[in-house]
């Protein structure tokens, strides 16, 4: 058994958990990261990413081995397709504001390399299994390492940066489901397909046929998804079905066709833990919340916690203050469960429920010409898209 002393560990080598470490380090905090992933795992496992412009702002200042300027792609807007017609809703002119399509699995390994090469201790492969003494000031971890030895982790706090299954989430909320759920009746048939862009910025596409999103990763390499039964077999369908369903979705844009590399059914989703803290411990990123992917705010939502907990820590940790910790829940559920509202809105806007009636479908248009129709509607869309401003005090 080794024992590791340090001031904060962070259970999670995603956005949330390397983004916080380097925070910290930042204002002199050290830390222990550590993932049961591999790095390649981590790296190679790709994942969509629409990024908020406060989201860029940050990950452009993390060392320099960010690529989102110049290899991510800027988005002044998307376009709202509904009833054979098109819609842009232009971002900028509402909010001054953009959005940049880069995908998770990138950020990750921007942030992997910026951590090692400023000497985090950064582990992966390793299994954390237990959580304790999270009332004491002395919290600890026990788990296992990527030799398979047994290790405990000393800390004055414990961060829980580990995703929707979260190891920590137990400690800190009583149960790993001790929350707020929503289960949608329909998920996302997604694919990855060798093909240049179909459009120039996101298509989401409410039509007769259920959803559907045109969306892209670089100049050859498309991502589209269209809705589907969550139990849908992914294998049942040819490459010829997939095409002709999506087209039949989008018939205002030509799709540009391409042999297809992958495909998933990405269930929809809606969870908020009740308890983002508890006493030297504390949430953040998926392990406290799951949005639909609809309204683009996953990872961005993450960052919003990462920097109010980061205030709270350096309060807690540098100053010996509680009361921003303390803080800390109310202020990041107040911006999380507008998010959860704006993906919620944005899914049953667009969304064929399998309930749904002829006024269902006629109330849809109905609304989408309210907020089409309406600088009003534009700008309250655009706000919550390209994303509402970080909170810095708590």
């Amino acid at each position: 058994m080794t024992t590791t002393r340090t001031r904060v560990a962070i259970v999670g080598a995603g956005p949330a958990g390397l983004l916080l470490s380097h925070l910290l380090e930042q204002a002199g905090i050290d830390s222990v990261v550590l993932d049961s992933r591999t790095r390649d795992e981590i790296e190679q496992t790709i994942r969509a990413g629409i990024l908020e412009q406060g989201t860029v702002d940050i990950l452009a200042e993390v060392g320099t081995t960010s690529r989102v300027h110049t290899t991510g792609h800027r988005h002044d807007g998307i376009e709202l397709h509904f009833a054979d017609e098109a819609h842009r809703i232009d971002f900028p002119s509402l909010t001054g504001r953009s959005v940049w399509l880069y995908p998770q699995h990138e950020v990750l390994i921007d942030l992997i390399a910026a951590r090692l090469a400023a000497g985090q201790d950064l582990r992966f492969s390793t299994t954390v299994d237990s959580v304790e003494g999270v009332d004491t000031a002395s919290p600890s971890l026990q788990g296992t390492d990527a030799e398979g030895q047994p290790f405990t982790i000393e800390a004055e706090f414990i961060v829980g940066a580990d995703g929707s299954r979260s190891v920590v989430r137990p400690a800190v909320a009583g149960s790993a489901t001790n929350g707020f759920f929503r289960e949608y009746p329909f998920a996302w048939f997604g694919i990855l397909c060798e093909a240049p862009p179909s459009s120039d910025e996101l298509i989401y596409s409410n039509s007769a046929n259920g959803f559907a999103l045109i969306s892209q990763r670089n100049e050859t390499v498309q991502r589209m998804y269209f809705q589907c039964d969550p139990e849908t077999d992914t294998a049942a369908l040819s490459e010829e079905q997939i095409w002709d369903e999506l087209q039949s979705r989008v018939p205002n844009t030509e799709l540009k066709r391409g042999p297809i590399f992958q495909r998933d059914v990405l269930r929809f989703r809606s969870f908020v833990v009740k308890e983002l803290r508890k006493g030297r411990a504390a949430l953040v990123g998926d392990a406290a919340h799951t949005v639909p992917p609809t309204g683009a705010k996953g990872m961005n939502l993450a960052v919003a916690d990462v920097i109010l907990l980061n205030q709270a820590l350096q309060a807690l940790l540098l100053r010996n203050d509680e009361r921003p910790l303390d803080r800390y829940a109310e202020t990041a559920q107040k911006r999380i469960w507008k998010a959860q509202h704006f993906s919620w809105w944005m899914t049953s806007m667009l969304h064929l429920s399998p309930e749904s009636t002829e006024f269902d479908q006629m109330r849809q248009l109905g609304e989408l010409r309210s907020v089409v129709e309406s600088e009003a509607g534009r700008t309250y869309l655009a706000e919550a898209y390209t994303g509402w401003p970080f909170q810095t005090e708590l």
